[in-house]
């Protein structure tokens, strides 16, 4: 069963091209942090800015060099249900250990209920590796309800889901009428207590990119029955993943991971850098939540 937090990471660039160097140092910094594994290719990640060549080299390239003790979850959603379970059969074949699958959504009118479940099903039938569903409503323009989900979780190779809807009424539904090990994970931090303190299992967070251990902290609480401390440190998240989700989104991300020691850099056109003028404010969210930074920074 898949638990633990997870960090879904950004993709470092050097003028237009993925930047390996910097990822490597990236990837070095969290093998040493205590994340249970790593997304690649999410929504952090900007994987819909890369093509099908990047894409793969960049999953052989993180599972080559992250700690094998580590799991890695693969985003393999793509448009088609061809080119999704191409790339899902090159994840496992690299070494990845689970797919996270995003609705279709270019033509949302198009996807109903039928079409995203045969579209799921088709690829967790073709995957020689487990498969997450991921909804992202505010991305996709969809969501998966929690009907639909709890569905597909009776597939004996469909693990579990990530639910970044925020909804947590459907994030609850999902968790009681599911099979006992399906996994459900959070998908941001500004809710993560609530999802496992409902019997979530997880989280794949933006804000475990910048900071883990917090991240894995809140995790480790819950699981002792430390709601008390759990709740404390959900509100310390609640600035900082705002600054790199909603606030400023990839560009804060990888501003954030810029003062933090991480490599972050600039995200890919036609997405724009991020505005110096809130830096002082990032600066000040980062450090109200307990980091440290280098004088200067």
């Amino acid at each position: 069963m898949f638990n633990g937090i997870y960090a879904p990471i950004a993709t470092p660039f050097d003028g237009d091209e993925i930047d390996k160097q910097a990822l490597k140092a990236n990837l070095d910094l969290y093998s040493a942090s205590r994340l249970a594994g790593l997304v690649v290719l999410g929504s952090n990640g900007e994987f819909a800015y890369l093509n099908i060549d990047e894409k793969m080299a960049l999953l052989e390239f993180a599972r080559q060099n992250t700690d094998s003790a580590r799991r890695i979850i693969a985003g393999t959603g793509c448009e088609s249900t061809r080119e999704t379970i191409r790339l899902t059969k090159f994840a496992a074949s690299v070494g990845a250990d689970a797919a996270l699958v995003i609705t279709p959504s270019f033509y949302k009118g198009s996807m109903s209920e039928a079409a995203l479940e045969q579209f799921f099903l088709d690829v967790a039938e073709a995957s020689p590796i487990p498969i997450m569903l991921y909804n992202m409503p505010r991305n996709t323009g969809l969501n998966m309800a929690s009907g639909l989900v709890c569905k597909l979780a009776r597939h004996e190779n469909i693990v579990g889901v990530k639910d970044s809807s925020g909804n947590i009424v459907q994030i609850a539904e999902i968790i009681h009428n599911s099979p006992v090990d399906f996994a459900v994970f959070a998908g941001s931090g500004s809710f993560l207590y609530p999802t496992l303190a409902l019997g979530g299992v997880g989280g794949t967070l933006a804000v475990a990119n910048i900071f883990p251990d917090l991240c894995v902290s809140l995790y480790e609480a819950v699981l002792a029955g430390e709601h008390e401390q759990a709740k404390q440190l959900q509100h310390r998240l609640l600035a900082p993943n705002a600054a790199v989700t909603s606030r400023w989104g990839i560009a804060g991300l990888k501003a954030a991971l810029d003062m933090l020691g991480y490599r972050g850099g600039l995200p890919r056109r036609p997405m724009l850098p991020f505005n110096e003028a809130n830096l002082p404010e990032l600066r000040q969210i980062l450090i109200s939540a307990g980091a440290e930074l280098e004088a200067g920074i």
